[in-house]
């Protein structure tokens, strides 16, 4: 009986740091995925093909906007200087972004960095900067097929990708491989602290 009541405990544990993990991501994210779905009631509204979101998309706008978040409001670029494959100014490691994210910089020179900074994060003032601005052009452009969006403090990052290998961000093998590995680690680590729990009770 005691055995079954700590077997139940240590479950019950479990499921709730789970629950708390997955709880404070969804936080997290909030912000982010309201703009995204702001972004494509604004291109259904043009009658334009939503965004996909890409995940490699959302890990390099989220590493852009870590760095750029420690960067005044008025140093941020501005749709007369975005270029397809153009990186915002200042960030000078984006070669390390991509590589953490595991991107293949082949397949990044068609996509866009869409950087804006809003003091105070007001939700409305973050999906007009992009809707009511210089930006919208880029959204209006059914190109552009899939997004990833990224924020830290007063700065929101949208990145846009293109279904053509230029602008796809997709990993290159070595990184899909790795990518395997980790999650095959990932889950012989949960079943190892799993047996480890069932033990111990």
């Amino acid at each position: 009986m005691v055995l079954i009541t700590k077997m139940s405990l240590s479950f019950y544990i479990i499921h709730l740091l789970i629950f708390s993990l997955i709880s404070t991501c969804v936080i997290c994210n909030q912000a982010e995925d309201n703009l995204l779905q702001g972004l494509n009631s604004y291109r259904t509204a043009q009658r334009v093909p939503t965004f996909a979101k890409n995940d490699k998309a959302d890990c390099v706008a989220d590493e852009i906007a870590d760095k750029l978040e420690d960067q005044p409001c008025t140093n941020h670029t501005t749709a007369s200087t975005v270029t397809p494959g153009s990186v915002p100014p200042r960030l000078t490691n984006y070669q390390d972004i991509l590589s953490e994210c595991k991107v293949d910089p082949n397949t990044t020179r068609d996509a866009l960095i869409l950087p804006v900074c809003i003091p105070n994060r007001i939700p409305t003032l973050a999906l007009t900067n992009y809707t009511q601005t210089g930006y919208a052009r880029y959204l209006n452009d059914s190109r552009y097929v899939g997004a990833g969006v990224g924020s830290e403090k007063e700065w929101m990052v949208v990145v846009l990708t293109t279904s053509t290998p230029g602008g796809s961000f997709t990993a290159g093998a070595a990184a899909a491989g790795e990518a395997t590995s980790v999650r095959i680690m990932a889950g012989l680590g949960l079943m190892g602290l799993l047996f480890s729990c069932l033990v111990l009770f």
